[in-house]
């Protein structure tokens, strides 16, 4: 392998993505540490506390069961400003096109977001169009920036996980993956499977009254829930011990999943957080998810065990422990 070539697999969020980050772009960029790299930048602008966030969307195919790259770039970064405790107000977009595209499916997905945006309570402010010839894209990539207020004295940062700590996730994991690839691969699959993307701002702002007991909110996109928890151990120093029994798997996820040879764990979702509750709120912080629309599958799947380097780890069904590593390559690829 051509260690000065750039693979598919520096884009999956996992292993290659952090050498990528850690060895070239944020030494030539910036001097954000391992604790400091969130899903959003903390601002402090004349005493006005603000959270800044950025992210692109290359997802093929761009209409999925349950969505579309449209209202998946509208509630990404939304939900990346709320895993800040932040209340989301605006966002920028930008487009690049190939040449040839549908001005009906254009249409279509300018709709999704609008609709999106509604839903999230965020204005869409400002953008920018680019067209590039034919062969020389792939159809439709969307960026989208957005604008948050904090407005409360909370520590919510991945690198806040403390022993004790329980950690929660307000539904089933692996979907938005698994419906992606279903449309993809033309998969003819019978299970209903649909992306759970969705704003996920109203959740966290029904967990805020919990206060100095919610330490860590966090959206497993990418590398799905096991690269993020690897993340979070990172940046806390800590250990996170999961129970296999409690992770929430839709069926049908679980069914494709045990076909291709892949793991729920490292399968992206876009509708999905992680919170990590000191345990005398926990029942309380799953009582206020399950109340919520997106949180009524909210479950309890683990804990933060000890203080080390950054280490987890899973009780088996079987009644062993297993180590979890981030993703290593790129499982599914243009996904998100």
């Amino acid at each position: 392998m051509n260690n000065d070539l750039i693979l598919l697999g520096h884009g999956s969020g996992g292993r290659l993505s952090h050498q990528l980050l850690d060895e070239l772009i944020i030494p030539q960029l910036s001097s954000v540490p391992v604790a400091g790299q969130n899903d959003a930048a903390l601002l402090n602008i004349g005493g006005i506390k603000l959270a800044f966030s950025t992210d692109s969307y290359v997802v093929d195919p761009v209409f999925f069961p349950g969505g579309n790259i449209g209202d998946l770039a509208i509630n990404g970064t939304v939900n990346d400003l709320a895993m800040m405790g932040a209340r989301p107000l605006c966002l920028s977009v930008g487009f690049i096109l190939e040449e040839g595209f549908s001005k009906a499916e254009l249409a279509r997905i300018l709709a999704s977001m609008r609709e999106a945006a509604d839903a999230a309570g965020v204005a869409i402010v400002t953008g920018d169009t680019k067209v590039v010839p034919k062969g020389k894209g792939d159809r439709i990539f969307i960026n989208t920036s957005g604008i948050g207020a904090v407005e409360h004295n909370l520590h919510i940062d991945g690198a806040s996980a403390q022993v004790g700590d329980k950690v929660i996730v307000n539904g089933s994991i692996g979907d938005h993956g698994i419906a992606v690839l279903s449309a993809r691969e033309g998969l003819e699959i019978d299970s209903g499977i649909q992306s759970d993307s969705a704003p996920l701002n109203g959740l966290v702002a029904d967990l805020l009254p919990l206060g100095p007991a919610l330490h860590v909110l966090r959206d497993p996109t990418r590398g799905g829930v096991a690269t993020t928890l690897k993340e979070i151990a990172l940046q806390s120093g800590v250990t996170i011990t999961l129970d296999e029994k409690s992770l929430p798997v839709n069926p049908g996820v679980k069914g494709v999943c045990s076909i291709l040879g892949l793991d729920p764990l490292y399968v992206a979702n876009e509708g999905k957080l992680l919170a990590f509750v000191a345990p005398e709120q926990a029942e309380a912080a799953l009582a206020a998810m399950r109340r919520h629309p997106l949180g009524k599958d909210a479950a309890i799947i683990g804990e933060v065990t000890e203080t080390s380097a950054g280490k987890v780890q899973m009780e088996t069904l079987v009644g062993g422990v297993r180590g979890v590593e981030m993703l290593a390559g790129e499982q599914l690829p243009r996904i998100c």
